[in-house]
């Protein structure tokens, strides 16, 4: 078992590493719709690229993910046949929101060994992800 102030430390170095290994400018919370981000996570023992969408209002969170769910079939073609779109996602806080996600298992943030498997996997789905968002990015806001 790690310590705090160990598990801090690993995380930090992992994404170091990762920022100097993928050097460029992500999207993420710069979609200029709000309450929509592009998000890389690395939970416990999986790893995540999803779209979120985290207004407080469930009325907004349902408009924009019904967009999502009429562009499912591209978002699989384009994206990945593994995505799962979930309506009422429940973060680690209790908050809700709705949630777009690619999944890698099996992974942990401790094993420094699955941290390239990691990289790469977060690479090639953000990138799919990030270009998907900017060709229906009109569609989804409007």
């Amino acid at each position: 078992m790690y310590s705090r102030e160990e598990a801090k430390e690993i995380r930090q170095q992992f994404w170091t590493m990762f920022g100097k290994r993928y050097d460029r400018k992500w999207l993420l919370y710069n979609t200029k719709i709000k309450d929509i981000v592009l998000k890389f996570s690395f939970e416990d023992r999986r790893a995540l690229v999803s779209i979120d969408i985290e207004h407080d209002e469930e009325f907004y969170r349902d408009y924009y993910f019904e967009k999502l769910v009429s562009l499912q079939a591209i978002l699989k073609d384009e994206v990945s046949q593994e995505i799962i779109l979930d309506a009422d996602y429940v973060l680690e806080s209790g908050k809700h929101i709705s949630r777009a996600y690619i999944m890698l298992e099996g992974v942990k943030i401790q094993k420094k060994t699955q941290w390239p498997q990691v990289y790469e996997f977060f690479h090639e789905h953000m990138d799919r992800l990030e270009t998907f968002f900017w060709e229906y990015k009109d569609f989804i806001e409007s």
